[in-house]
This record gives C-alpha cells, structure tokens and sequence, in this order.
C-alpha cells in the first residue's frame, strides 16, 4: 500500500504549491489568496522506488464553529484521519502565528508522525528560520521552498524514510481484478449481489451503505474475477461520520490495484463533478475502464436522449471506454458489461510488434505530417512499445518531442483504431534523437 502523505496549514502558506511539486502536476489551483483550496485534493508522488498518495487541504481554521471555514476544518480534519504522515506547513516569511499555534496544539494528539515545512524560506538562513517555530513542539522544523524546489526532497525523504520500499509484486493470479466504483446508491451493491444470485453484500437504498473495499471471488463463463466492492465516494464535503473517514483513500487505492474498473453512473441523477472526479483518477492511474450507466429502466424515451446527451458532453474525456445502459436489479445488459471488461483488460495487456506498430506510424505521418514547430517540422521515425496495462508506445525522431497535443491524440486514436485498444488509455511518449555534434566544438 502506498503510504498517504497529507498537507496541514493555516490559508496561504503555500499547500497547494507544494503539491503541485509532490506531484510534479499543476492539479492544484494557486494563487496569491487565502482559503482557494475547500476539497480535499489528492495526487500520485514517487520519490526514488517509493511512491507515495499526496493530500491537500483547505486552509485550517479549527476554532471557527460554523460557515464554509468550519466545513474546511471539517475536511482537513477527515484528511488527517486517512493520512500515514502528515506535513505541517507554515510560513517562514510571517513566522509562527496563534493560528499555527492552535493547529500545532491538534496535531500534537495525533498517533502519527508530523514533519514541519517552514515554506517560502529561499533566500534566508535556514537555522534562524527554523528556531522560530521550535516552539510548536512537534520536532525539529523544515526549511523549504515549495516555489523553488529547495529542501523539498530532503522533508519527503524524511516523512517517507519509516515506510519500506515495496517489493517486487508476487505472481499474481489469472483472475481479472475488476473495482466498481461510483457515487453513494448507484447500485454497486446490487450489481454484485445480481451477478452472484445472492445477498452476498449489503443492498440498501441509504447512501454509504458500504464502508469498507471488499473483494469476492467471481467466475462467469469458465473466467476468474476479483470483484471489489468499493464505498461510495461522495462530495467530499458531506463525508462526516467518523466510520467513513477511511472509505476515500481505500477507494483510490482500490482502483490503482484493479485491472479494470467499473465506473457506475446514476442514470436518474445528473452527471455531477464527483462522477468527472473519480473517472478522472481512473484515467491518471492507467486502469482500463467500463462505464455502466445504471437504472435505465426507469427512464422514458425522451429522457434517455437527453442522459445520452449530458454523458457525452460530461464525460466526453472518456471516448476510449464502452458505455451500457443497465439495471442492476433486474440483470438487464450485464452479460455486455462483462463482454467489455474481458475486451478492456486484453487491450490493457495488449502486445504490440514493433514492425507493425513502425508501419501504422510511417502510414499515419504520410496522411498527416506534424504541424511545423517554428522553422522546422518534427518527424517521427519509429516506435515500439514501452510497457503495459495501460498499454505504452514510445515514438522515436527527430524534434518530436515539439508534437502539438492534437497530433498526439491524431497519433493516439490511429494506433487505438489499428490495434483495437478500446476500453484502456493509452499513453505515447516520445523520445528526441540525440544530435552526434551536439557536443563538438564548432570550428
């Protein structure tokens, strides 16, 4: 299990910055003002062979009682709950404040460890900037730059340095693991419960049913699964039992141990942005993917075109991934959703020769050569394949890594449509050829 790595801070002193470097993304929206960040965020980090789940909250404000602040608190204090370790940030430039204060005094009751990261410290002397805030009394303080990059690797190292570095994966078995994740009432539930024939897991028509991944061993027409029922991962901000502290961080990673998952939609409720979410950190973490769009059966004609509608436009991002259109009780389509997620998983497996794939490249660059990059115009060479589940094509040439995004996906759907890769994303990466007289001297 990767260790979970939370931020902790009072507003704008620089969380979001340093998640965006943990992992090494701009997911995290910055900007000189405090209180940006409400939800919590979560982000994939590796530092050396230890990789790492990273959170960022909401500016902290654990005295205030009510209002969007105390629903803030709210949140971090949930997020603390799921986290392995977690970094107190404060800001070196201020120096230690009543607010950093009552947070310390919080985190001290924790059973976790805690590393201060005295931020925005570039350009100062590290050991007059950290006396200050010896007096929180939760260790020996951190001086970074989360902006610049300064001392950022050293506090990692240390939160991680408890945490083994994982082992070589055990051979696993040939059964499919597929994780079925989704909103609170989709029907999860009742989609394992139809495919066993058996109240196997808890069915109620209440949110939050289930708290807890749990994993069932499933065969359907001589095939081996895994099936992972996960919790329902709601708004972030109506998740307040102590019980369901956990089910966020344990569905994410649910996921990232999935050969394929299956992403429920309520088809009588609107496409919100949590469904967006969760389809999203499927798609970051490589998992080949169905979407079942769930009580169809209760939907008129005029209604379904309009669901049809508002998926394509919401979910649009996930044109790679077969949808169906089912209902759980009554066991309508679900033989098709199992007929994706064998396609799914032998895509994300799939294995590509290399003259094959050159030919479908060279075949592409004939009908459309890259757009030019300035003076000159990228060309694609060759390619071969750089690894699997998700499945990854590694094109080499000269100035392609200046390849414009829409020629990326042009590349991406012409190999996805001559090896039939539907249901798994894809990735490309390209590699520049090294100019020999880069390194000569010019005479």
């Amino acid at each position: 299990m990767k260790p979970t790595l939370v931020l902790v801070g009072r507003p704008n002193v620089g969380k979001s910055t340093l998640f965006n470097r943990l992992t090494k993304s701009r997911d995290a929206i910055v900007a000189d003002l405090p209180g940006l960040t409400r939800d919590r965020h979560y982000g994939h980090g590796k530092l050396g062979g230890k990789p790492y789940l990273v959170v960022d909250t909401g500016g902290f404000e654990p005295l205030v009682k009510d209002g969007i602040l105390h629903e803030m608190a709210r949140q971090t204090e949930q997020a603390i709950a799921e986290a392995d370790a977690v970094i107190f940030v404060v800001d070196g430039r201020t120096g230690i404040t009543p607010h950093d204060k009552e947070i310390a005094n919080k985190l001290r009751r924790l059973e976790r460890p805690v590393f201060v990261a005295v931020n925005k410290s570039e350009g100062m002397n590290s050991g007059m900037v950290e006396a200050d805030f010896h007096e929180l009394g939760l260790g020996e303080p951190n001086a970074i730059s989360s902006a610049h990059g300064e001392g950022v690797r050293g506090l990692v190292e240390l939160a991680l340095a408890s945490f083994p570095e994982p082992e070589e994966e055990e051979e696993k078995s040939d059964a499919v693991r597929v994780a079925i994740v989704g909103r609170p009432n989709v029907g999860k539930s009742t989609l394992i419960n139809t495919l066993l024939g058996e109240e196997r897991v808890i069915a109620f028509d209440a949110p939050g049913t289930t708290r807890d991944s749990i994993e069932i061993d499933f065969e359907r027409a001589g095939k081996k699964y895994v099936l992972v029922d996960t919790a329902g991962m709601r708004k972030r901000g109506k998740v307040f039992e102590s019980i369901e502290k956990f089910s966020v961080v344990k569905t994410l990673k649910a996921i990232e141990d999935a050969n394929v998952v299956i992403l429920m939609v309520d088809a009588q409720a609107d496409v919100s942005e949590q469904d967006a979410h969760i389809a999203d950190f499927i798609v970051q973490s490589g998992r080949a993917l169905v979407v079942a769009v769930n009580k169809w059966d209760g939907l008129d004609a005029y209604t379904r075109e309009q669901t049809r509608v508002i998926l394509q436009r919401k979910l649009k991002f996930l044109d790679f991934a077969k949808f169906h259109f089912i209902s759980a009780r009554d066991n309508i389509g679900l033989p098709a959703v199992f007929r994706s997620v064998d396609a799914a998983y032998a895509a994300a497996m799939a294995k590509m020769s290399t003259p094959r794939l050159a030919r479908v490249l060279a075949d592409a660059v004939a009908k459309q050569a890259p757009p030019k990059h300035g003076a000159f115009r990228p060309k694609p060479r060759y390619a071969h394949q750089g690894g699997s589940n998700p499945p990854i094509i590694v094109v080499h040439g000269n100035a392609v890594d200046h390849i414009s995004d829409s020629y990326r996906r042009y590349l991406e759907h012409t190999f996805r449509e001559a090896f039939k890769l539907q249901g798994t994303p894809l990735r490309i990466q390209f590699v520049t050829a090294k100019n020999p007289f880069a390194d000569k001297d010019k005479k």
